[in-house]
């Protein structure tokens, strides 16, 4: 799954992680500073009196810098490290997909930032009803700046989407090609071909999906985290606690744990329900194919008993799910009026504004999500699991003798 398209895999993502650490290291120790001499912008744009620093400026650009130049770096070091046949692809596309996602997270904080100033116009709009406290050129102004930036955005997305189906595909050939080359020891396991033309797909895709759904959620703790910090300053006090630093941070984490461990206990049996799913639907279906041609298979009596197994394993997966979506649909609820209570002393003191409260409510669903990776991602992570271990069971038999290959029992 990953050797056939990644070069030295296990080293490649240890190195990986130490790279990214070791950048942040340099970052925060000394490399912050040094915008005024390597920025590529050494002039901030002129702005109107009382608005924000634009979305370009000279710090943000020498940041942009900086991460593009360790991506790199990273990138040439392996080109001489362990150059394989999907180099371009697996470690050059990788690079241009974390990246993108970088530059994603650094558009949502300034979108946050946006929100608090554009709802904090409207706020004094509305204030006094039949009252003019701003201008045109204001209110279509501040809509007009979000246009600037978001156009470029959706052609960014819509390239990125077509390059992301490409790596997909490119680490699918990959397996395939790998597993076809060792097709005599592996044409005899059960649903063999839907592991090579099924499983690689849905295995590549699910991987890449969570795969830059992880390193997001880590970039926009990163980007976040500071920001809910500080806005926490505006929370006069916390409902039955009081007033602590950094309330809305601490609460997010809380809460993200909380529906973490709740789904993992009520989910623990469905990566082997959806394994074993996919153990009978590829009996059934392989009964199937042989009675296309032949008159001896697929004989009802057969067909019977095998589609028997999959209505009852399938019964068996809707039952637990059943129960498993009650907790999950009733915790994802309630999580979305966890910063309205948290806020309710500070709404009642009328001690911030409309635009403030936005910045909150969207700086604490951001950072909320990411530590809620595994809570929104449990039944995509359950599919993934039902894959690796067919694939894993499927790789078993390239390194020993077919006499001694044996499918694993199916898990109830």
């Amino acid at each position: 799954m990953f050797q056939s398209f990644f070069p030295r895999p296990k080293l490649f993502f240890q190195s990986a992680v130490a790279w990214f650490l070791v950048s942040l290291a340099i970052w925060y120790g000394f490399a912050n500073d040094l915008a005024s001499t390597f920025s590529l912008m050494r002039e901030a744009l002129p702005t109107v009196e009382g608005e924000r620093p634009p979305f370009l400026n000279p710090d943000k650009v020498w940041v942009y810098q900086y991460i593009v130049l360790v991506t790199v770096l990273f990138c040439i070091a392996w080109f001489f490290i362990d150059r394989n046949r999907w180099y371009g692809w697996a470690v050059c596309g990788s690079a241009v997909i974390l990246l993108v996602s970088y530059f994603q997270v650094q558009l949502g904080v300034w979108l946050n930032n946006w929100y608090g100033d554009f709802y904090d116009l409207l706020q004094l709009a509305l204030s006094e009803q039949g009252t003019s406290n701003i201008t045109s050129a204001q209110f279509y102004g501040q809509l007009l700046t979000a246009l600037y930036i978001l156009v470029p955005n959706i052609i960014i997305l819509v390239l990125f989407a077509f390059f992301t189906s490409h790596y997909v595909f490119r680490w699918r050939t990959a397996m395939n090609d790998y597993y076809m080359t060792h097709w005599e020891k592996l044409r005899s396991v059960e649903g063999a071909a839907q592991r090579v033309q099924e499983d690689t797909m849905r295995f590549a895709s699910i991987m890449e999906g969570l795969g830059s759904a992880f390193v997001s959620s880590i970039m926009t703790l990163i980007a976040f985290l500071p920001l809910l910090w500080t806005l926490s300053k505006e929370v006069t006090e916390l409902p039955l606690l009081g007033a602590i630093d950094g309330s809305l941070v601490f609460l997010a984490l809380l809460s993200a744990m909380f529906g973490t461990v709740l789904l993992a206990a009520v989910g623990y049996r469905l990566p082997g329900l959806e394994f074993n799913n996919q153990k009978v639907e590829a009996a059934y279906r392989k009964e199937l194919v042989y009675g296309e041609d032949s008159d001896e298979r697929a004989a009802p009596p057969t067909v019977k008993e095998l589609f028997g197994g999959v209505r009852k394993n399938y019964f068996k997966l809707y039952f637990n799910y059943l129960y498993f979506n009650v907790f999950r649909y009733a915790y994802l609820q309630g999580a979305n009026f966890i910063p309205l209570i948290a806020l309710g002393p500070t709404f009642v003191a009328g001690a911030i504004t409309f635009g403030v409260y936005q910045q909150i409510s969207n700086a604490f669903n951001r950072v909320e999500n990411s530590f809620q990776f595994l809570v929104n991602s449990w039944t995509t992570i359950v599919e993934l699991m039902s894959i690796y271990k067919r694939l894993i069971a499927f790789e078993s038999r390239i390194n020993v003798e077919p006499s001694q290959a044996a499918e694993p029992a199916l898990e109830m």
